[in-house]
């Protein structure tokens, strides 16, 4: 009995514009699928490449970075600097044996609910056809618990 694949897409977004306009998506009504779990950044610039890189180690099946337009940065550059990093994270992702189509950059602007919506139904049902990511640094998390988990502290500090 073949089991229905659901991917898990992290996606890091630009306070100013690319939130709101998931923001504006659900205001809207604007469907897309619960695949996504939206991390807010203060600007696509401040992406780390490490925070992709514990994604995808931490079960993600791909990763969508979301900015404010080129030339429209609420931090002037901003938005270049994190299309520099994404090109760049990107070659790096292929050849860790990550597939291109697992890792995009779209542009979004606040009154863009409609596109972005669009944009993650479209990296959701291509990675559905894709599969699972089978990657070797990659723990083995079951998507529903990854989703569903509360934030516990289990360590105690000692004083």
């Amino acid at each position: 009995m073949s089991e229905h694949f659901e991917p898990l897409v992290i996606g890091f977004t630009c306070n100013w514009c690319s939130y709101r306009a998931a923001d504006l998506a659900g205001i809207s009504r604007e469907k897309y699928p619960p695949n996504i779990r939206l991390i807010r950044l203060m600007c696509s610039g401040r992406l780390q490449p490490d925070f992709v890189l514990k994604a995808f180690e931490g079960g993600a099946d791909a990763v969508m970075v979301t900015g404010c337009h080129p030339g429209e940065c609420h931090y002037l550059e901003q938005n270049y600097k994190a299309m520099r990093r994404f090109m760049l994270l990107k070659r790096v992702l292929v050849q860790m044996g990550i597939e291109p189509d697992r890792f995009k950059l779209i542009w979004a602007s606040a009154a863009e609910g409609v596109r972005l919506a669009h944009e993650i139904n479209k990296i959701v049902e291509e990675v559905r056809e894709l599969g699972p990511l089978d990657w070797p640094g990659m723990l083995d998390v079951d998507h529903d618990e990854f989703a569903l988990a509360p934030h516990h502290e289990t360590e105690e500090v000692p004083a």
